[in-house]
């Protein structure tokens, strides 16, 4: 039994892959729809890497675009739609899941999921009540949609970029950092309480104690700028 269940995995792009769902849709007008999850599961007896490729890598975010499924288990791939406009109402993209031993670097199976964006879900269930597809989620003019998915078939990107969405979103120091920041640079150049020739009034000279504080708090600000 245990040759039998390994032997698809001697194949490169035969080990059938086992993904839930494989369609996705987004509705414009439901944030909640807004954010996706597919299941990958693993029912074999031996642990499995997956990678995360799309058709339009800018338009998603995919946390944790790459890792492993444990024998026998599943792992949840979160999708968010980053790129809500109506200009992409019906445009099919497509993920591809690729997974591999974790010994291996070959592709040993493949499985696409479409994903399409919507206006509604309201208007996408009155217009399929009529057509076959309606009792299996699926949206009309399916040959249509065979045809745009056959167009984007060979054009996948990998999604690496966007395995956190932290990282997606990450931009430079707040200008409150950069503003104090500023304040603590000045109150290091005023001359030092009990200096007798400076131009500068007295009442803006600053004690060491107040300097050391500030030198302080931007060394603080330094490593906070530096990591960002």
């Amino acid at each position: 039994m245990q040759q039998q269940s390994r032997q698809p995995d001697l194949v490169e792009g035969s080990l059938p892959v086992f993904v839930f769902p494989t369609e996705l849709f987004f509705y414009a007008d439901e944030q909640a729809s807004h954010k996706q999850v597919l299941t990958l599961y693993n029912p074999y007896e031996f642990a499995l890497k997956f990678k995360v490729l799309c058709t339009a890598p800018n338009k998603y975010a995919v946390v944790d675009a790459t890792g492993a499924v444990k024998p026998q288990c599943c792992v949840d791939i979160v999708i968010r739609h980053r790129d809500v406009r109506a200009c992409h109402y019906g445009v099919i993209d497509k993920f591809r899941l690729q997974v591999s031993e974790q010994s291996q670097r070959k592709a040993l199976g493949r499985k696409e999921v479409m994903a399409t964006l919507l206006p509604s879900s309201s208007s996408v269930a009155s217009s399929s009540s009529d057509s076959p597809a309606h009792h299996s989620g699926r949206a009309p003019h399916d040959d249509e949609r065979r045809m745009k998915e056959q167009l984007a078939d060979s054009v996948f990107f990998e999604q690496t970029a966007f395995q956190t969405e932290s990282r997606a979103v990450s931009g430079g120091p707040s200008l409150l950092t950069v503003l104090l920041g500023l304040v603590c640079m000045a109150a290091l150049m005023l001359p030092t309480l009990g200096e007798q020739e400076s131009t500068v009034p007295v009442y803006l000279h600053i004690s060491v104690n107040k300097k050391l504080v500030a030198a302080y708090v931007l060394g603080l600000l330094t490593m906070v700028i530096l990591r960002t």
